[in-house]
């Protein structure tokens, strides 16, 4: 039985399975340097549009996206631009130094508290998507990505399988036959990339661009041109521990003996912070205030931000 004979029939059992992994997890060309990625482009005024298919999980892996945890700041001494441990379940130095700050003031709008702001920790996503319709860059159609994404459109994949109101129909966005083409609907708001006003169409099986069913020797070439999702939050592509404590102790051109690691319970944007302290308190660092980069993020997707991030790195 082909890979994709397995995906048609196990399509039921597999719903539950993912739409429990979506409930954890949340609780154009390449700008980025590899081809293997699909980024939106926008016009002058800041509004773009696509067509995206979400694709189920690669041949051998369990779940058809990847969650990513990463920093983007400014000190002292320049860039932290790196990925954190805490993606693969592991100790982040950032973490650690974020919650020693939290603690040393009751105050919110303290020195302390707020670097912890500007050090936050970002979260994005990564699934494998066919692109349907591109009218920028029409030469992506009909073909395989990796795509970046960040909350909004997790909340958007979470609506379609666990939707509002009565009578609405459960939807798996990663099924090839009963999932749904997305129109990816982006516009400048206030000086923000937007993703709010992009929908789910009705659920049918892929269609290339003109509407036409994908037959079932194009899905084969669908499936096989898929990305390993596992390989991008494999260990190895990690630094480890002692090698980003020393980047963030020298960007933020601290002592590293004047300080004790303390362990975060939580530090997302969308999480309450709840710092535990795990070891004896010393004197909080006075940190020079990093000045913020003259950008507006996106209000969705935290991978904008940190593209920005890295071109001022790359700078330097």
């Amino acid at each position: 039985m082909s890979y994709l004979d397995k995906l048609k029939s196990n399509r039921s059992s597999s719903f539950d399975k993912l739409n429990s992994q979506l409930q954890k997890t949340v609780g154009g060309q390449s700008k980025n340097g590899d081809e293997k990625y699909w980024k939106p482009d926008v016009d002058k005024a800041g509004n773009g549009y696509a067509i995206l298919r979400f694709l189920p999980a690669p041949e051998g892996e369990d779940y058809p996206f990847v969650k990513m945890i990463d920093h983007g700041f400014q000190g002292p001494g320049g860039w932290y631009i790196e990925n954190s441990l805490a993606t693969i379940g592991q100790e982040d130095p950032v973490s650690e130094f974020n919650s020693k700050l939290w603690n040393a003031s009751s105050d919110d709008e303290s020195p302390e508290r707020k670097q912890v702001r500007k050090q936050k920790r970002r979260t994005s996503f990564t699934s494998n998507v066919y692109v349907v319709h591109d009218s920028s860059n029409p030469e992506n159609e009909g073909k395989v990505f990796l795509f970046k994404y960040g909350k909004m459109i997790m909340e958007k994949l979470q609506e379609a399988m666990n939707p509002q109101y009565d009578g609405e129909e459960k939807v798996n966005p990663f099924d090839m036959w009963e999932g749904a083409d997305f129109k990816l609907k982006i516009r400048n708001k206030e000086g923000y990339r937007n993703y709010d006003r992009s929908e789910f169409a009705k659920p049918a099986p892929i269609a290339n661009s003109s509407g036409k069913a994908l037959s079932d020797t194009e899905l084969e070439s669908v499936v096989g041109s898929m990305h390993s999702l596992k390989e991008i939050v494999d260990p190895k592509n990690f630094k480890t521990y002692d090698e980003l404590k020393a980047k963030l102790y020298k960007v933020l051109a601290l002592d590293g003996s004047a300080h004790a690691p303390m362990k975060s319970t939580a530090e997302d944007d969308d999480t309450e912070m709840d710092f535990t302290p795990k070891f004896k308190e010393r004197p909080a660092p006075k940190l020079e205030e990093a000045p913020s980069p003259a950008f507006k993020p996106s209000m969705d997707d935290d991978e904008d931000t940190l593209d920005f991030f890295k071109s001022l790195a790359a700078e330097e």
